[in-house]
């Protein structure tokens, strides 16, 4: 083959970029029918997908309704940015319940209310002849004295009604507790069952009664019994379904007297109704002296009469305000990850409904308020307002034989009237709880004010058990030695108003003890009781010592936290004998450089580590001084950190590391000085560096 003719190489040469177009022509119809194929498959709607929503330009770039622009600025103006709303929004939909499941709690009421009814009656006997109960039944009361007055039968209930938060539509995910009222009938009662825990007895064999009877029907799944928040002297019957919603929701049963069944003016704070010569067994003085009162008693037998009418007072406010009912489920997310609601004497969530129902009629909060303007107004509320100093009243009576705030505050730490004016619905609330509450809801609105990033996350979602939220920790173990406790005291009125439970009765006493001791260093103190756990029908109800362990936490003051020195008055003052009387063997005379003379109390501590844990010292001399409670008794848990902060014996410094001696074993720790040594050269070179580019560029 030869070389081509000039002539075919100036065609080829010409044809080349002829043949570049026809190809490149070629793949832009090969890519258009590719395109257009893909734009087929696209606009095929692929079952299980969503599509997007076509729209024209009118609708897209339509000017927004004014819903819009006010959910806009609200979202500007209340929850700082969008996120927040969204988080907020997102969590209520979790905790709210589903309409599906209301359903089939709906046809299970149905079914408790119907079988209530149908339990069968029993013939009249005395309160303490109680051989008429079935052997699979034992009362879930500690009947202490035994012998009561009175006598007792079964009849079916009077009525049977839903109470409580699920009615209300405020009850919140996981655990669906709801609240039914069994209506005892008149004819079972008597004028003074108020007297002596005669109405408790019958409260308890009523409550057997039906326990025996339900636990026989295959319908149920469960069958316990259960303390109502604690109160030992108010048992609830629990029923669960049975089969594959056992846990759908837990009904609880509540027997009460008809709503004007005992007169209020008997149940007043300062009125007693339970006598000391059937208590403890004495005769009265002869000396005239009145009966001490029993507050809480009364309290308790008032709270089982309003149950209805505080379900009709919180329907009427809550009502279809949607935004109040967000506002109360978001409280009691807050309450339960603090752990402030549980057992006897906590923040409960029925407490937060009756504050806000209360804000409400203060016009402090308004039926179109969001819930998150709810949850902040609460939480400001109750950061500004001491309870224990000032109480609050729902009631609106000017009746003048009604107690004043000033009687409640005698007799109670916290004080809330409901709409009566005779019921505390803080009875149960101490005023450490209290105080916690005050304390967390301080925090919660600096968070809030803060706009920090995280700061629905810490606020909402965020566990904060008593751990977490104060700085030393002692449980109280076992609790039987509380018993002594109440009698080196001398809490004989407290026993008998609370029924014989000698951890309430010595915990306010044991709270003040401590904080007086602790003074300066103390900045909250608060305690933890768990819930008691529930128990089957055939078994005794536990005893006050089986509830475990109670928790005091410390959050301290790091001012006066270390000096080891308690001054006390000069000794020639009348104070100087309550100073003695109080440290006891502690306590000692000495003379200061000004040449004062004053009582005074040493703790012993050497180091830096040892003056951080003179609380404990302060802990244990006081409970066994005061409250017979030796230190054995007494689990301290505190500085856990100084073992990495101390000094170590035996060093072997290194480069960037060192070998420690700790019994015996040799631990490689971290060099802290060499690393603060490097970093301090690393630094200057920057400064060096910096100064150097600097001159360099300068005019």
């Amino acid at each position: 083959m030869g070389p081509a003719s000039a002539g075919a190489q100036d065609r080829g040469t010409a044809g080349g970029p002829e043949v570049i177009e026809v190809a490149l022509e070629g793949t832009a119809k090969e890519g258009k029918k590719e395109s257009s194929k893909k734009r087929t498959l696209a606009g095929c709607p692929v079952e299980g997908l969503l599509q997007p929503a076509k729209l024209t330009r009118a609708e897209l770039y339509k000017e927004p309704t004014s819903e819009e622009l006010n959910r806009l600025r609200e979202t500007e103006s209340l929850f700082h940015s969008s996120l927040l709303r969204l988080q907020v929004e997102e969590l209520l939909k979790e905790v709210r319940l589903p309409e599906k499941k209301k359903e089939r709690i709906d046809a299970f009421l149905r079914e408790v209310h119907q079988r209530v009814l149908k339990v069968p009656s029993t013939p009249k006997t005395e309160l303490t002849d109680q051989t008429w109960l079935p052997a699979g039944v034992r009362v879930p009361l500690h009947q202490v004295p035994y012998t009561v007055k009175g006598c007792f039968r079964f009849l079916p209930p009077a009525q049977v009604t839903v109470v409580g938060s699920y009615l209300l539509g405020t009850c919140i995910r996981p655990d669906i507790n709801v609240d039914m009222a069994v209506t005892m009938p008149r004819e079972i009662l008597q004028d003074k069952d108020g007297l002596n825990q005669r109405y408790f007895r019958k409260r308890a064999l009523y409550l057997a009664h039906l326990a025996h009877h339900l636990g026989q029907d295959p319908f149920f799944g469960s069958v316990r019994f259960s303390y109502t928040n604690g109160c030992h002297l108010k048992p609830s019957l629990l029923l669960r379904p049975r089969g594959k919603d056992e846990r759908l929701v837990t009904v609880r049963l509540h027997p009460c007297p008809p709503p004007d069944f005992f007169r209020p003016c008997r149940l007043l704070p300062s009125k007693n109704n339970v006598r000391s010569a059937w208590y403890r067994g004495q005769s009265p003085p002869g000396d005239g002296s009145p009966e001490p009162p029993t507050p809480h008693y009364n309290a308790w037998v008032l709270q089982d009469m309003t149950l209805e009418s505080h379900m009709q007072l919180l329907s009427t406010v809550l009502g279809s305000a949607l935004g109040l009912k967000d506002g109360v489920a978001l409280l009691k997310v807050w309450l339960r990850q603090r752990e402030l609601d549980k057992g006897l004497g906590g923040f409960s969530g029925f407490l937060v409904s009756m504050l806000v129902a209360f804000l409400v009629s203060t016009r402090k909060i308004h039926t179109t308020m969001s819930g998150y303007q709810v949850l902040r107004s609460v939480l400001q509320f109750l950061a500004t307002t001491d309870l224990t100093v000032n109480g609050i009243s729902l009631c609106l009576s000017s009746d003048p034989s009604l107690p004043a705030l000033a009687d409640f505050h005698q007799a109670f730490p916290v004080v809330f009237l409901d709409s009566s004016g005779c019921l505390n619905l803080c009875a149960d609330v101490t005023a450490s709880t209290y105080h916690q509450v005050q304390h967390e809801a301080r925090l919660s609105m600096a968070l809030l004010d803060s706009r920090a990033d995280d700061g629905f996350q810490l606020l909402l979602m965020t566990p904060k058990p008593m751990i977490r939220a104060f700085d030393h920790i002692l449980h109280l173990h076992p609790l039987s030695r509380l018993q002594a406790a109440c009698h080196r005291l001398k809490l004989w009125p407290e026993l008998q108003d609370l029924g014989g439970d000698y951890v309430s009765a010595a915990l306010g006493s044991l709270t003040t003890l401590l904080e007086q001791g602790l003074g300066s260093r103390l900045h909250l103190l608060a305690h933890s009781r768990p819930p008691v756990s529930e128990w089957d029908i055939s078994q005794d109800p536990p005893k006050h010592r089986d509830s475990g362990t109670l928790t005091l936490g410390l959050l301290l003051r790091p001012e006066g936290l270390t000096s080891v020195l308690e001054l006390g008055p000069e000794a020639n003052q009348p104070e100087a004998a309550d100073f003695r009387q109080f440290w006891g063997s502690r306590s000692e005379l000495r003379r200061f450089q000004d040449g004062a003379i004053r009582e005074a109390v040493v703790w012993e501590a050497a180091s830096m580590a040892q003056k951080r844990l003179i609380p404990h010292q302060v802990v244990t001399h006081l409970l066994a001084l005061h409250a017979n409670i030796p230190d054995t008794c007494v689990h301290y848990v505190g500085g856990l950190l100084d073992a990495l902060i101390q000094s170590p014996k035996e060093a072997s410094n290194t480069k960037g590391r060192m070998v420690m001696s700790q019994g015996g074993e040799l631990v490689m720790v971290p060099n802290v000085e060499a690393i603060l040594e490097d970093l301090a050269v690393l630094g200057e070179g920057l400064v060096q560096a910096v100064e150097a580019r600097s001159e360099k560029w300068t005019v």
